[in-house]
């Protein structure tokens, strides 16, 4: 056998071992979810959040929303965070040095004065611009806008946290819609766990792309025209429902989305709050106050829980989408590299043993190892060492593992909460589902690379500016 041939052989068995370990832990990730889905729905079948936990002594917290330049979504998506049915909390917008006519919508819409505030910097950040503001409307009460020197979003959110006199904070995208008994049921694993400090909750993200909303609810869902639409759909309710609900039960979540989730804030002001100088700062928080409280010996959980309570508008178009997952790609290459201490290390058990190690191989290297297939593959076929009917049998497999996880997927959404009720909906999500590797996994497949070249390479890489229609107009485009 020629040097060659072995080493052709070696990247065979890699591949087949590794495409076995992941899709191993795919199944068992989905059993322990749905296993986890059911237990929650009937514990919680008969609780009467409204009553239980909407009283004035409920505990405090601090609804935190950055924006920049969102005029759009701006006056709708404060409505909503102001129609919550909580008692005991207050909304926070932290306008990062909008260029647009974001704060004077703000102040025209809820009767916006300028007042003395108290702001205790705990966090360093961006200093205030324009000042603080309260409504003279009792209605809006709750209502706190902080017009600042731009510093993007995680100063956004410091800047919240050093203004917030609550315990909990909710940090969430103001372009995001907010239902309105959300807080009732994020703040639930705060108050069960009396003997484990829980130090942060999150929910279920879902697009809203399609759906109608107006007055600041969401009236009717829909299901978008657009395959790329549907597509993020797909994969919203593949992550939350079959991913996040095990890492959960197994101690491991390292991530919470930064559309919505809740934090004890005495422990993100420990830990420094939002690191400024990362494009995965959602990611990083959580890492970093794991790692802190792994470091301190501390008992404590991130929790998760499987309901629909935060819709957001996803990129609906393939600019934006790359845009989005460059940044996403770059976020967590960048979490693992700062955090690579934690990597297979007994100190910080389950973090460090079983998620640091999932997320390196198969999330941060999985595009990686996906080109190094596709260029094995050209190599077979050049040196004419390609059985295609193996190559087809593989292929196919693949193919069908990936159909039939998301088709567990919808089935999973469809037992639980429904939210997808109309006709022909389910015809056009399973035609999502064969299209979708075909159609829109290349372009998932090109961000992440790209994002891995930027990271390395491309300095000058950004943020990534996501361009928003605004929830107000997407019922004018739902089927």
């Amino acid at each position: 056998m020629s040097a060659i041939d072995s080493i052709l052989l070696i990247f065979h068995y890699l591949f087949i071992v590794y495409t076995v370990v992941i899709i191993t832990f795919y199944i068992l990730l989905a059993i322990i979810s749905i296993v986890e889905t059911v237990e929650y729905k009937k514990k919680n079948k008969f609780v009467n959040y409204k009553e239980i936990l909407s009283s004035n002594i409920s505990p405090s917290i601090s609804i935190i929303a950055p924006a920049y330049n969102e005029s759009l979504n701006i006056i709708e998506n404060v409505r909503s965070l102001l129609s919550n049915y909580y008692a005991n909390y207050d909304v926070i917008i932290v306008n990062d040095g909008s260029t647009d006519d974001s704060l004077e919508k703000l102040i025209e819409a809820y009767n916006l004065v300028k007042v003395n505030y108290l702001i205790n910097q705990q966090i360093p950040t961006k200093p205030v611009r324009g000042g603080v503001y309260k409504s003279k409307n009792p209605a809006f009460e709750k209502l706190i806008v902080v017009d600042k020197v731009n510093g993007g979003k995680a100063d956004a959110l410091n800047f919240g946290i050093n203004i917030s006199t609550n315990k909990y904070i909710a940090c969430i995208d103001v372009d995001c819609l907010l239902l309105e008994d959300a807080l009732q049921k994020m703040i639930k694993p705060f108050l069960e766990l009396t003997e484990t400090t829980v130090i942060a909750t999150g929910g279920v993200l879902r697009i809203a792309n399609g759906c109608t909303i107006k007055g600041g609810k969401l009236l009717d869902v829909n299901m978008p025209k657009s395959m790329l639409e549907r597509s993020q759909i797909l994969e919203y309710i593949r992550s939350f429902l079959l991913g996040r609900m095990a890492w959960s039960r197994l101690n491991g979540l390292m991530v919470i989305s930064g559309a919505f989730g809740m934090f004890d804030k005495k422990i993100a002001i420990e830990v420094g709050g939002y690191d400024t100088s990362s494009v995965g700062e959602d990611m990083e928080i959580i890492v970093r106050m794991r790692r802190y409280m792994e470091e301190e010996k501390r008992n404590y959980r991130v929790a998760y829980i499987p309901d629909p309570l935060c819709w957001t508008e996803a990129p609906d178009n393939y600019k934006i989408f790359i845009s989005q997952r460059n940044r996403w790609a770059r976020g967590t290459i960048e979490v693992l590299r700062k955090h690579k201490k934690i990597g297979m290390n007994p100190k910080y058990k389950s973090l460090g043993l079983l998620s640091f190690p999932y997320w390196f191989i198969f999330e941060r290297m999985a595009p990686i190892i996906e080109v190094i297939g596709i260029i094995y593959l050209c190599i077979l076929i050049a040196f004419k060492e390609l059985r295609w009917d193996y190559a087809f049998v593989f292929f196919l497999a693949a193919y069908l593992f990936t159909v039939v996880f998301s088709l567990v997927a919808i089935i999973s959404e469809e037992k639980t909460y429904h939210q997808y009720k109309k006709k022909g909906t389910g015809l056009k999500l399973i035609t999502t589902i064969l299209l979708e590797p075909f159609i829109i996994h290349p372009f998932v497949l090109y961000a992440a690379i790209k994002g891995n070249f930027d990271y390395f390479f491309n300095k000058d890489a950004k943020w990534g500016e996501m361009k928003r229609k605004g929830l107000t107009e997407i019922e004018n485009i739902s089927d």
